[in-house]
């Protein structure tokens, strides 16, 4: 039954044509986090929330459909009001590109519990008040199958507009960087990430690169054999000292650990 509604999930976005940028992102000269090329990531989101009469991004999300965004769980909280931006890439320019939309449903999992992240389950998902209109640079990410794990040392990517490194600003223009995969067999070292980290997700980077406040719930982007870029991950936490401790690789919730409660959802609502 996992299978199959993994295969459905795919099925989808490969019908949705998802997971193949008009823009190809710059992947030839990433060392450390960098601006991404311009709409080179379009299912890339701003999860922005409203403090007063402004709204302010808080977090990254992932378009995996026309009306779904993809984000983490800890990134919603009860009584605030959010929305969604499309398009973005310059948060202060108006682009051209930039679409808004209201959020109409959110559903977060319901064994996500703030006060145990290493629990795992750290995803949500957002339905949009109505679907943005798909452009060079506006179109969803594709799905993983079922059970799927990026090989240890997977050529992948975060992107976001989160702390350009531990307390620092953060950035205008969206960010990439390489995270090679570190296999769960490594990360759960007990000098690692121990016990904190589950098979329910995915380690990746460390060291000198990783990912950092205002990055979560933006994904983990892998290349597959396929040529489409797929979210491989969300991102969920990263150490509580400094973004970028040695043996502390930024830590994702593993999509393809929940095939069947974003397909259960999706259908639901």
């Amino acid at each position: 039954m996992l299978e199959t509604l993994g295969f459905l999930l795919l099925h989808v976005a490969l019908v949705l044509g998802c997971g193949r940028p008009a823009v190809q992102p710059d992947t030839n000269r990433v060392v450390n986090g960098e601006d991404a090329r311009p709409h080179s990531w379009p299912w890339q989101i701003s999860l922005q929330v409203k403090h007063g009469s402004r709204y302010h991004h808080t977090c990254g999300g992932t378009l995996v459909a026309p009306r779904w965004v993809l984000t983490a769980g800890h990134c919603i909280w009860p009584g605030d009001n959010y929305r969604v931006v499309l398009g973005e890439h310059d948060m202060t320019q108006q682009e051209g590109t930039e679409q808004i939309r209201e959020i109409l449903r959110i559903v977060v999992h319901p064994k996500w519990d703030i006060d145990h992240v290493s629990d795992g389950n750290d995803l949500a998902l957002l339905k949009l008040d109505k679907s943005p209109i798909m452009s060079d640079s506006i179109s969803p990410a594709c799905l993983p199958v079922a059970g799927e794990i990026p090989a240890h040392g997977a050529v992948c990517y975060i992107t976001g507009w989160g702390n350009l490194y531990s307390h620092g600003p953060m950035p205008n223009k969206l960010q990439q960087a390489l995270l090679p995969v570190v296999q769960h067999s490594v990360c759960k070292q007990s000098d690692w990430w121990g016990i904190n980290v589950k098979t329910t997700m995915i380690c990746a980077g460390g060291g000198a690169v990783s990912g950092c406040n205002g990055d979560s719930g933006g994904p983990l982007n892998c290349q597959g054999e396929d040529g489409r870029w797929y979210v491989q991950g969300v991102t969920s936490f990263v150490s509580s000292r400094v973004c970028n401790e040695a043996k502390k690789p930024t830590v994702f919730t593993r999509t393809s650990a929940f095939a069947q409660w974003l397909s259960e959802v999706m259908q639901r609502y």
